[in-house]
C-alpha cells in the first residue's frame, strides 16, 4: 500500500463502480495538489477557489466584499486572510473596478486557470478509468 493514496476497500464490486471512480478522482486530485507546478493550498484556501470558481463559471464578477462572505463555515476575517494568502500564492489576483476604485474583483490568474483545468481533467480521468 503507498502512504497517502486510498485504496479500494476488500470486496469492492468492481472498478467500474461509483465507489472505485470517486477513489481514482482523490488519487488523482492528491496527485495534483503534489506537483511542483501548483503553491500547497490549505483546506479553507481550496474551498474558496473553489466558490470563486463557481462564480466564475456562471459568468459573474465576484467583489472581495462577496468573496469575504461566499462560505457560511468560514468567517469573514478568516476569508480575507485566505483570500490575501490566494493573492499571495498566485492564484487571484485583484483587479479595481473601472468607475470605483474602492470596489475590488477577485479573478483567477493564469495559475489558477491551470490548476482549476487540471482538477477537471481528474474527473474526466476518473470517469474514463
Amino acid at each position: 500500500m503507498n502512504p497517502g493514496r486510498l485504496d479500494l476497500p476488500l470486496g469492492m464490486p468492481n472498478s467500474s463502480s461509483p465507489s472505485a471512480a470517486y477513489v481514482r478522482f482523490l488519487n488523482l486530485v492528491r496527485a495534483v495538489r503534489e506537483l511542483p507546478d501548483f503553491p500547497s493550498l490549505d483546506p479553507v484556501e481550496e474551498r474558496l477557489l473553489n466558490l470563486f470558481a463557481a462564480a466564475w463559471f456562471q459568468g459573474e464578477r465576484v467583489t472581495v466584499l462577496q468573496a469575504m462572505r461566499m462560505s457560511d463555515e468560514v468567517s469573514s476575517t478568516t476569508a480575507h486572510r485566505r483570500l490575501k494568502s490566494l493573492r499571495g500564492k498566485g492564484m487571484v489576483q485583484l483587479i479595481s473596478d473601472e468607475t470605483d476604485n474602492r470596489i475590488k474583483y477577485v479573478q483567477p490568474t493564469r495559475l489558477a486557470d491551470q490548476y482549476l483545468t487540471e482538477m477537471g481533467q481528474c474527473v474526466d480521468r476518473a470517469r474514463q478509468s
